[in-house]
């Protein structure tokens, strides 16, 4: 059997029941790649056997953002999940990388915060010269280049990320949630962003929120939320929550 058993899964309640996926339908919510293509791919293999191992229905595709960035297949990933997603049901949700990157397009002030995070394997992938960065001038021109090797259907997957999925008694966001606003009501800077007020909360959030952004070593299943991050541009391990009905489990690299 590919997946394998989630634990603490059995702790989790919404209005003191299991949560529950809506019927018929098989979630594999797969957690920040960071420009992993090897991981990715493996990942989507993996899925593919346990598809042909426990057929689905509906199976259906949550991605949890953070695509690129960091590792050194960021615009090669893009191309996957582009692909992907034109033979299988996809939702791709932004994370804080996307937001960032898409934002530097047309807004130079950002660059340095975006070089930080990782930006510069992203540019590279793209096959932008990164030189010289430093200079107030690069920076200009590192904007035009990027502008220039973005293909049209990136701009539009960038463009067209959700920051929010509800399916059943699950809500699926890159960072987390804000405690005490209700859901429909969330930021995107919090949905994106948030850490320690949304990781150390108690809070009844209403649904089980699955989230990533803050990387664990294995899925961590607190009493309200369930974070796949299992740091895969550094560890080589990709997490995949897999829901169907009230049952959980998890597909990992390694």
């Amino acid at each position: 059997m590919v997946a394998h058993s989630v634990s603490g899964a059995d702790r989790l309640r919404v209005l003191g029941r299991r949560p529950t996926a809506p019927p018929g339908l098989r979630i594999y919510a797969i957690g920040d790649i960071h420009g992993r293509l090897d991981l990715l791919d493996q990942m989507l293999a993996m899925i593919e056997t346990d598809l042909g191992l426990r057929p689905a229905s509906k199976p259906v595709y949550v991605f949890l953002g953070d695509y690129i960035d960091r590792g050194p297949s960021s615009r090669e990933t893009i191309d996957q999940l582009i692909r992907h997603s034109q033979a299988n049901e996809c939702v791709f949700l932004k994370g804080n990388h996307e937001l960032i990157a898409i934002k530097c397009l047309s807004n130079r002030s950002l660059f340095d915060q975006w070089l930080r995070l990782g930006g510069m394997e992203t540019l590279n992938s793209y096959q932008v010269a990164t030189h010289g960065v430093k200079n107030g001038k690069r920076i200009v021109e590192l904007q035009a280049s990027f502008h220039e090797a973005l293909p049209q259907s990136h701009f539009r997957f960038f463009r067209d990320l959700q920051t929010s999925l509800v399916l059943g008694d699950f809500f699926f966001a890159h960072a987390g949630v804000r405690p005490y606003v209700d859901l429909a009501d969330q930021k995107e800077s919090d949905l994106l962003w948030i850490r320690e007020e949304f990781l150390s909360s108690d809070a009844d959030f209403g649904k089980i929120v699955v989230h990533g952004h803050t990387p664990v070593s294995e899925v961590e299943v607190g009493i309200n939320r369930i974070n796949i991050d299992t740091g895969a541009f550094a560890t080589g391990r990709l997490t995949c929550l897999v829901i169907e009905g009230d049952s959980l489990a998890a597909i990992s690299t390694i």
